[in-house]
């Protein structure tokens, strides 16, 4: 299936979802849900830009510099253009009134801008008003072939990089986390990553304690436990990959058996994945373990996240999520142990539900001990 295919085959399930449904058009922001529509991406920014989509119509409203790169990228040829010295929302106005819009139920994209939930408030004050997520998540959580293997593209490349860092050995001590990232980030590029995921994680010995920690000015020392977390993207889909190592020396007393804790709870995990099973079943099989081996206290964060194009989507993996897993879905498996002051442990692999259970898309070796050259 090519790109084009693809977006024809997304929109007609948008519309036909549209038409069955509570709402009566799409309006998406420069962001996931529209490139996912259209084929088309760009950053946020202070001009008008969005992507109707109706269950008849598809068309872009657009500042007339994007005219020629939206027809290039994208197979939706509507595209509907207002210069600098224009307002806007007269041509926002004339495109509801041409798609019937006015008065509707609009589902608005997540991530738009205040400002411009404003102007279309003020354009259509008949229309109440809702969130894309209510139609597109549904729509996104299952992969396709050519997402699946995008994917899987990324986080081979992650897991090559995950191989060769941890050679480094001894070589990594004295380096700072900020300095470690920045190594990680240059062999993603080296291997055909297309840039990083996320800001990469590199927390050591007490960092690691904190889970949303990134990087900073800390100098790795002998026996630390570094939390490597990082990834990049290949083709706009994203890796996120976690491994805990010891670069040189011996680590805490403590943390040989929380590191063995983790790692049977994230292998329990990966191990109730399978079609029909809840969500929160994954987070359940994770998190017993822990428990049972004295560490539930020290799980503060849920077991995992879907990962599409954006790094964090749903299916969420909680003891709250009782929606149940289907072919296609891919999310992270990552279990934490945190001891404040001392260390943290995060393994994570990602997987997807096959028809009769899951397989990782992640290989990398789960050690904590040093690689030889790889």
């Amino acid at each position: 299936m090519t790109d084009h295919d693809a977006i024809a085959t997304r929109l007609t399930r948008a519309r036909n979802t549209l038409r069955s449904g509570d709402a009566d058009a799409l309006v998406c922001f420069p962001s996931s849900n529209m490139y996912y529509l259209s084929g088309f991406e760009d950053e946020p920014m202070e001009r008008h830009l969005f992507l109707f989509v109706t269950p008849d119509d598809t068309l872009f409203l657009a500042p007339e510099m994007y005219d020629e790169q939206i027809r290039d990228e994208s197979p939706i040829d509507d595209v509907r253009t207002w210069s600098d010295d224009e307002d806007p929302t007269v041509l926002l106005q004339s495109i509801g009134e041409e798609l019937s819009i006015t008065g509707d139920r609009l589902l608005v994209d997540d991530r738009m801008w205040a400002m411009f939930t404003q102007d279309l408030r003020e354009v259509f004050p008949e229309a109440t008003f809702g969130l894309a997520s209510e139609l597109l998540a549904d729509l996104r959580i299952r992969k396709d072939d050519a997402e699946l293997d995008r994917l899987e593209r990324a986080a081979s490349i992650a897991d090559s990089v995950s191989e060769s860092v941890r050679t480094l050995g001894k070589d990594a001590i004295g380096m700072t986390e900020r300095e470690l990232a920045v190594e990680i980030e240059r062999r993603l590029e080296d291997a055909g990553g297309e840039g990083t995921s996320f800001d990469v994680v590199v927390g050591s010995g007490p960092n690691g304690a904190r889970p949303h920690h990134r990087h900073g000015d800390r100098a790795i020392e002998a026996g630390d436990p570094v939390v490597l977390d990082f990834g990049t993207r290949m083709d706009g889909y994203p890796s996120d990959q976690t491994r805990t190592v010891v670069f040189e020396g011996e680590p805490p007393t403590e943390f040989e058996p929380a590191f063995d804790a983790v790692l049977a709870a994230q292998k329990a995990g990966i191990g109730a994945v399978e079609p029909g099973v809840e969500a929160r079943e994954i987070d359940r099989a994770a998190r017993e373990v822990i428990e049972k081996r004295g560490y539930g206290d020290r799980f503060i964060h849920r077991t995992g996240h879907g990962v599409g194009l954006d790094v964090h989507e749903p299916p969420y993996i909680t003891g709250e999520n009782d929606r149940q897993l289907e072919a296609g879905m891919v999310f992270s498996v990552e279990p934490g142990v945190y001891i404040e002051g001392k260390f943290g442990i995060r393994i994570e692999d990602l997987v997807v539900v096959t028809e009769n259970d899951c397989r990782r898309l992640n290989r990398s070796p789960r050690t904590w001990k040093p690689l030889d050259g790889v």
